[in-house]
């Protein structure tokens, strides 16, 4: 029987001890964090550099609003239709069969996620550590960086993440969302104007605002799909969890279009904030996956208050990365909430102790200690290349593709337009264009991404 929330059914409310977004504004803040981390600030600029500039942009742009919106009002509508994790929504709406299947894999894709995501985000802590130490001493501690260190700071990572999860929605999460979100705008926003101000900055400025149609081919169209889909945190029950602390009276459409405009602009002024920079000390904006922690260093190093400047930035990106990494452990915790009646607190520790023993390899693997460097699996050489293509490559567009073929078949698109009707009634005229692109246009560009991950064009 399909599962269509009016109000009165089960799902109205909230289970004791889930919590609850004190505001819209609260869960906007929230949400947009999980969205906005490394796959804007790390992933967007050197995606950008790699496929033309303003030409991957404009793409970029299209994307979001054909791809990632419809498929954020979807997973935001089903988390508040049944008020439960990823596992427990399918269970709400089909208890029996597989399709409980699409739950536990976005539960397995965020600790997943979460394993390597947080080795990556370690890795910005030691470079704002070392910067912290230039501006101070002037001396580097990043030299002869090894398998210890990495270790330790991927850890600490795990820790910060534990503790704001431990928390619970409104003192945890939506509390720190507040603090570090605007904290982050301020300073991309100062980060940018000091890059503007560098001698032939206006290049990049070009570079960015200035498509080269040229460019845009069918890697250039694929690479943006896949940008867009990643940066929103879709496909891994992120925002599904969020949106199931969401109260009935808070507008889905209004919630979810601010959350992708929020997350849009960052990727967006991470562009500005970097590339005009990289251009005006004549560094290559192509450089790919090294640009921030190889590129932007010579960058700052050749900057007046370099130091203080990298400093800066690190630390923003890891406020980024924390918004992130806490979305993601929320996802995982909540299961264990719902369906293990376990407390938050021991249902942190245990995700935050898994993450670790599961992270541990990855870290070894990026600060050079690789069991899989001579071996290569699935096309992938060592295995943060292969935890990064099973994760993101595979599990998270499986994912957002096997939610459009639930939703579309067995929820039933109709139930989930009522949901978001409920409110936000202007929706109703505009609802069968969101029908025609979920059961549609997003499977099928979905499915191309996936497609394109296990058979390279």
């Amino acid at each position: 029987m399909m599962y269509a929330s009016t109000g009165g059914t089960a799902g109205t409310g909230n289970a004791p001890g889930r919590g609850q977004w004190s505001s819209g504004l609260g869960f906007i803040l929230a949400a947009a964090g999980s969205a906005v981390g490394l796959g804007n600030i790390w992933r967007f600029p050197y995606s950008t550099g790699e496929n033309g500039g303003g030409a991957f942009i404009l793409v970029y742009l299209v994307a979001v609003a054909a791809i990632g919106l419809p498929v954020m009002l979807l997973e935001i509508s089903l988390g508040r239709a049944t008020q439960k994790n990823p596992v427990g929504a399918i269970a709400a709406i089909r208890a029996k069969g597989p399709w409980k299947l699409i739950g536990y894999l976005a539960i397995l894709t965020g600790l997943g996620i979460l394993s390597f995501y947080c080795v990556i985000a370690g890795e910005v802590l030691a470079w704002f550590a070392d910067y912290g130490q230039r501006t101070v001493t002037g001396t580097s501690m990043l030299h002869g960086f090894g398998a210890g260190p990495s270790i330790v700071s991927f850890v600490l990572f795990v820790g910060l993440t534990v503790l704001v999860v431990a928390g619970g929605v409104q003192r945890g999460i939506e509390r720190w969302a507040k603090i570090l979100m605007p904290l982050l705008l301020v300073m991309m926003i100062a980060v940018t104007v000091r890059g503007l101000l560098l001698p032939g900055a206006m290049e990049g400025v070009r570079w960015l605002l200035m498509p080269d149609f040229s460019k845009i081919g069918w890697k250039v169209v694929l690479e943006a799909m896949s940008q867009a889909f990643f940066s929103l945190s879709l496909g891994m029950g992120a925002m599904l969890t969020y949106g199931s602390y969401l109260s009935k009276h808070q507008n889905i459409v209004a919630c979810g279009t601010w959350v992708v405009a929020f997350d849009t602009l960052i990727a967006v002024l991470a562009g500005f904030m970097i590339f005009p920079a990289v251009f005006a000390l004549g560094q290559e904006p192509g450089a790919g996956p090294t640009l921030i922690f190889e590129v932007l260093p010579k960058v700052f190093a050749a900057m007046p208050g370099g130091a203080f400047m990298g400093m800066a930035f690190f630390f923003l990106l890891g406020v980024a990365a924390l918004t992130s990494t806490v979305s993601l452990l929320e996802v995982v915790t909540a299961y264990f909430v719902d369906e293990l009646h376990w407390s938050r607190r021991k249902s942190v520790v245990a995700m935050g102790a898994a993450t670790v023993v599961l992270g541990i390899p990855s870290a070894l693997a990026w600060a050079g200690v690789d069991p899989l460097a001579t071996v290569r699996i699935l096309g992938q050489d060592g295995l943060f290349s292969l935890m990064d293509f099973l994760w993101v490559n595979i599990s998270l567009p499986l994912g957002g593709l096997l939610l459009c073929v639930f939703a579309s078949l067995v929820w039933g698109l109709d139930a989930a337009t009522r949901e978001i009707v409920s409110s936000a009634p202007r929706f109703a005229a505009f609802a069968g264009i969101w029908r025609f692109f979920i059961r549609y246009v997003c499977p099928v560009f979905i499915a191309i991404i996936l497609l394109t991950r296990l058979v390279p064009v």
